[in-house]
């Protein structure tokens, strides 16, 4: 009877999320923490309360973003990826509806991390890629930034650096168009994490400096404090053991002004190792003890696993046997924690092998055919662009051509009804004076003609006078 009231309180307890209320299936209540119990709780009274649309999208998104459950936020995901293509079937204006697509290929994001936690890569593979080309069309710049970042990770997680480290670059590349110092700071330490792989050392404490250089500059500790534990791993694998415990202890330093307690067990791990290996014991038992207590209190497998190893081979090697069984044992039970769940992964990864090489090739062939295509169009729009240069440049220089004869024009015009001016004016001039001439002469001969008449009044006529001279000649 007992078992199967346990039994049913079980089930009960199991079952008690309401879908009408959570909106997703098989939701334990009893398994969640305080902090998410509040959050899905305040996140879907708002949900419910609002009949905007976009509110309820941002409700659930919220969700998403501030869980860490992977009993949470990827079923709240998958909620919103169903939300949002609902959504974007009804025709919102063009801005609405952008940013309903921005949300969409963030929820391919996140279940790209979700299929990629779960060793699932077609998969995730799959997600990135849709995301990716949503961020494309959008020309989302930082997006994309992001989803070359992700497929990056997922080659170099498969060993396949090479390809890894060509989307690392895309991804900085389009984190610089959009000046996104934090982007291209996790760009320049994620291509030198490659480099390091690859054994390329130069080039890898290159980027890491660069890296470095932006966050110090934007005050980003985690994330300095992240640059130089790979600086000083870097140099460990050098073998400058002087080097690279310098590095670990500025890490170490700037973790513990932060309280990253998972980085400070991290930085007193590779700390104890380095010590180890260069016969410092007790210093090493030191740290490797700090680096495991605090793994135990954060509870991560791993980090208790190496913490275990390196305590149980100080404790052997000073002759403490039943304190190096101890440890031992702890890092068996971690170990095969960890194996079981690595093989789950494996077997995922074994069974999608064909379809993720294949996801692989075809890939790479589309990447390839879009860069072809993006070569032509910009070769294409070069030729436009210059067309259309030119074609303005001979409009200017025809413009400017008719402008010029149009001044010429107007300047002969001028000179030339300045010319006519003249003209008419002197003959205007030539004219009054010809008449005042020809007046002048009337005046000249009607003077002349009136003294000859008075001349012929005054003088005596010849004939007479010679007719007088006869008579008197004939009196004598």
């Amino acid at each position: 009877i007992l078992f199967f009231v346990l039994l049913s309180f079980q089930g009960f307890s199991q079952t008690f999320a309401n879908k009408d209320f959570y909106l997703i299936d098989s939701l334990d209540l009893t398994g969640l923490s305080n902090d998410d119990r509040q959050l899905i709780d305040s996140c879907l009274k708002v949900y419910h309360n609002t009949t905007v649309d976009t509110n309820k999208l941002k409700a659930i998104e919220f969700i998403v973003e501030s869980s860490w459950d992977e009993n949470v936020w990827p079923k709240y995901n998958q909620f919103a990826y169903q939300f949002l293509q609902n959504l974007l079937k009804i025709k919102y204006p063009k801005a609405i509806s952008d940013k309903l697509k921005v949300s969409l290929a963030s929820s391919l994001n996140n279940m790209g991390l979700f299929y990629f936690n779960q060793g699932n890569i077609p998969k995730a593979l799959e997600s990135y890629h849709k995301s990716l080309k949503i961020q494309e069309q959008l020309g989302d710049l930082f997006g994309m930034a992001t989803s070359y970042n992700n497929i990056g990770v997922i080659y170099d997680n498969q060993k396949d650096t090479s390809l890894a480290l060509n989307y690392y670059f895309k991804s900085l590349a389009s984190y610089k168009a959009v000046n996104d110092k934090n982007g291209m700071a996790t760009s320049y330490n994620n291509i030198g994490v490659i480099y390091d792989k690859q054994l390329n050392f130069p080039k890898a404490l290159e980027n890491y400096q660069k890296s470095l250089a932006i966050l110090e500059e934007l005050g980003n500790k985690k994330g300095v404090a992240t640059t130089l534990n790979n600086i000083g791993t870097l140099y460990e694998d050098v073998k400058d053991v002087s080097l690279a415990l310098e590095y670990y202890y500025k890490s170490l330093q700037l973790r513990e002004e932060i309280e990253d307690k998972y980085g400070i067990s991290v930085s007193f791990k590779n700390i104890g190792n380095l010590l180890f290996l260069n016969g410092k014991i007790d210093e090493a038992k030191t740290a490797g003890e700090k680096a495991l207590s605090i793994a135990q209190q954060i509870g991560f497998p791993d980090l208790i696993k190496e913490n275990a190893r390196l305590l149980s081979e100080i404790a052997e090697k000073q002759g403490k046997n039943n304190d190096a069984l101890a440890f031992y044992k702890l890092y068996i039970t971690m170990r095969d924690s960890i194996s079981n769940e690595e093989t789950k992964k494996v077997s995922a990864q074994q069974q999608a092998k064909y379809e993720y090489e294949k996801q692989k090739a075809i890939d790479d062939t589309q990447y390839e055919k879009q860069l072809g295509i993006e070569k032509e169009a910009k070769a294409k729009q070069k030729v436009i662009t210059y067309a259309t240069a030119g074609g303005l440049g001979l409009v200017v220089v025809f413009l400017i051509f008719v402008f010029n004869r149009l001044q010429v024009t107007k300047r002969q015009k001028r000179v030339i009804e300045q010319q006519k001016l003249e003209v008419e004016t002197q003959k205007e001039i030539v004219e009054k004076a010809h008449t005042l001439l020809e007046e002048k002469n009337n005046e000249i001969l009607a003077s002349i003609r009136y003294a000859k008449r008075i001349q012929d009044a005054l003088l005596t006529s010849q004939k007479y006078i010679e007719r007088n001279i006869n008579r008197l000649k004939s009196t004598k």
